[in-house]
C-alpha cells in the first residue's frame, strides 16, 4: 500500500510539472527595471549628499535608497558608447569595438555576434522593452530591436545632436538629421519625428509614459519583463520639461533633479500599483560621470550647458579619474535584498549581465571571455564581499589606469573631458581613501601596490591576445578568428 501511494504521489508530481507551461514558470522570475541616466554624476542625488545642494531635494530617490542596497563604489566606463556596450554585453567595450564615442557617420555599434542583456533575457522568456538613448548603432542591423529588444522608442545616438538644426551651417552640410525612432523586433524601425530642440525637453516624459505602458501590458499578460530606460537627462543640452521649468527656484539643474526624481517615483508607484513590487528588481544608475560643458559660440544659453557634480571625486566624464568612473547606484528587490544596506565594495557595470542572468534564469555565453562577475550572492546578502578587487580603466581605447582595492595606478591622465593629456614614464599612485581627488602621488614608498595591482592587467592583456577585439565598424556577419 505504501509503495502504491508513493507511485501515485510521484505520478501526480510529474503530471503537475508537465502541465506547467514555460510561461507559467516564467511568471516566477523577477521583472527587471534598469534606469540608466546620461552624464549623471555621483554627487547629484540626495542619497549621495547632493539633492538640495544641487538645487532640489530628491525624496523619491532617497526613499529608493532606504528601501534597497546602495553602492558607493559602482564603476562604469567613462564615455557613453563604451559604457552602454559594457552594460549590455558584460564585457570591456574594447572587446566589442566600441571603446570610443563615434564621431563620424560610418558603421559602428554591436555586431550580431555579441549577446546583449536583452537577448539573454529574451531567451529566458522575458518581454524586453527599451525606451531611450541607444548609442550602439544607427544603421541596418544595429538598432535595439536587432539586439534582443521586442520594442524600442528613442534616439539612436546622442542628445547633443538635437542642437544641430539650430546651428549655423548645418543645413548646408549635407549631413542627415537625427530622428526619434520607433521599432518592433523583426522589422526596421521607423522615423517618428526630428530630434530637435523643441522636442529635447519633452522626450523623457514620453520615455517614462511608454515604459509605464509596457509594464502594465506585460503585467496584465503575466509575462516577466525587462525595461531598459536610458534617459536623455542630464546630457547637454540640459533642458527640463515645461512642467518643471522654474519649479525648483534654483535654475534648470534643480528643475531637472525634480523631474528625474518625479519620473523615478512614477515608475516605482506603477510597480507598486501593479502588485509586482516584491517580484521586481529595480536599478537606478548612470552611464558615466557628470556634465562639464562650456556652451561656447552657439545659440544655446548658459542654462543648457552646466557643470555636474561628482561629489568628493575628481573630474568628469572622459577622464580616468573617479569622477568619471563612479556613478550613483541603488538596487531594490523587496524581501530579497535587505533594505537600507550600503556597501563600498568595488562593483562594475559589466557585473550586471551575469548577475541578472543568474537571478532571471538566463544563460551567460560560454564561447567568449566575459569580464563581469556574478554578484547575486553579494546582492542577496549571502556574502559581504563583491568578489571584485579591481578592474582596468580605459579612456577610449587606451588604458589609463588600474584600480585595485583602495588604490589607483595611473599611466596616463587627462585633466578634463577636453583637457591636456599627460603620459608618465613612472606611473602615479593614489590612495583613494586618503586622497579622493587623486592629487598626491604616493608611489614611493608604496611600490608594493603595483606588484599587487598589475597581475589583473597582465591577465587582461593575455586575454586580448588570445581573443582579439572586434575591429571598430566591423561588418556583419562577424565571426571571431579561430
Amino acid at each position: 500500500m505504501t509503495r502504491f501511494l508513493h507511485r501515485v504521489t510521484c505520478f501526480l508530481l510529474l503530471l503537475s510539472l508537465a502541465v506547467l507551461s514555460p510561461q507559467t514558470l516564467a511568471q516566477d522570475r523577477p521583472n527587471i527595471v534598469l534606469v540608466f541616466m546620461d552624464n549623471f554624476g555621483w554627487g547629484e542625488p540626495g542619497f549621495n549628499g547632493g539633492g538640495i545642494i544641487r538645487g532640489a531635494a530628491t525624496p523619491r530617490l532617497d526613499r529608493l535608497a532606504r528601501e534597497g542596497l546602495r553602492f558607493t563604489n559602482f564603476n562604469v566606463e567613462v564615455q557613453c558608447t563604451p559604457s552602454r556596450s559594457a552594460l549590455m554585453t558584460g564585457r570591456y567595450a574594447i572587446r566589442s569595438g566600441n571603446g570610443t564615442v563615434p564621431l563620424g557617420e560610418g558603421v559602428y555599434g554591436l555586431v550580431q555576434w555579441e549577446v546583449t542583456m536583452a537577448e539573454m533575457l529574451s531567451q529566458a522568456g522575458y518581454a524586453t522593452g527599451m525606451f531611450g538613448k541607444w548609442h550602439l548603432g544607427r544603421t541596418e542591423g544595429r538598432f535595439p530591436t536587432d539586439q534582443g529588444f521586442d520594442e524600442w522608442y528613442g534616439v539612436p545616438n546622442s542628445t547633443d545632436e538635437a542642437v544641430y538644426s539650430s546651428l549655423q551651417g548645418f543645413a548646408q552640410s549635407g549631413l542627415p538629421e537625427t530622428f526619434v525612432m520607433e521599432g518592433k523586433k523583426g522589422s526596421a524601425p521607423s522615423k517618428v519625428r526630428p530630434y530637435r530642440l523643441d522636442y529635447r525637453p519633452l522626450i523623457d516624459r514620453d520615455l517614462t509614459d511608454r515604459a509605464i505602458g509596457f509594464m502594465k501590458r506585460q503585467a496584465a499578460a503575466r509575462k516577466p519583463f525587462f525595461v531598459y530606460l536610458p534617459y536623455t537627462a542630464t546630457h547637454f543640452p540640459s533642458m527640463p520639461h515645461p512642467d518643471f521649468v522654474g519649479k525648483s527656484g534654483k535654475g534648470a539643474w534643480g528643475d531637472l533633479l525634480m523631474q528625474i526624481d518625479s519620473y523615478t517615483g512614477q515608475l516605482l508607484d506603477t510597480i507598486d500599483a501593479l502588485g509586482v513590487a516584491e517580484n521586481t528588481v529595480f536599478i537606478f544608475t548612470a552611464d558615466n560621470g557628470p556634465e562639464a560643458l562650456d556652451f561656447g559660440e552657439t545659440s544655446m544659453t548658459v542654462e543648457t550647458a552646466m557643470h555636474g557634480s561628482a561629489g568628493p571625486w575628481r573630474s568628469t566624464l572622459f577622464t580616468g579619474y573617479e569622477g568619471a568612473l563612479r556613478v550613483p547606484f541603488v538596487v531594490r528587490w523587496p524581501g530579497k535584498i535587505a533594505a537600507g544596506r550600503v556597501s563600498d565594495e568595488i562593483v562594475h557595470e559589466m557585473d550586471l549581465f551575469p548577475t541578472i542572468a543568474r537571478i532571471a534564469g538566463g544563460k551567460v555565453p560560454q564561447d567568449r571571455p566575459m569580464d563581469g562577475i556574478d554578484m547575486s550572492d553579494f546582492l542577496l546578502g549571502k556574502t559581504e564581499k563583491s568578489g571584485r578587487d579591481g578592474f582596468i580603466v580605459y579612456m577610449g581605447n587606451d588604458i589609463f589606469a588600474v584600480k585595485w582595492r583602495d588604490w589607483k595606478l595611473h599611466f596616463k591622465e587627462q585633466s578634463g573631458w577636453n583637457g591636456a593629456l599627460r603620459e608618465y614614464t613612472m606611473p602615479r599612485l593614489y590612495n583613494l581613501i586618503n586622497d579622493p581627488q587623486e592629487k598626491d602621488n604616493v608611489l614611493f614608498p608604496h611600490t608594493w601596490v603595483p606588484k599587487a595591482a598589475l597581475p589583473q592587467l597582465y591577465e587582461h592583456a593575455a586575454s586580448l591576445k588570445k581573443y582579439p577585439p572586434i575591429p571598430t565598424g566591423a561588418p556583419d556577419p562577424y565571426e571571431p578568428p579561430t
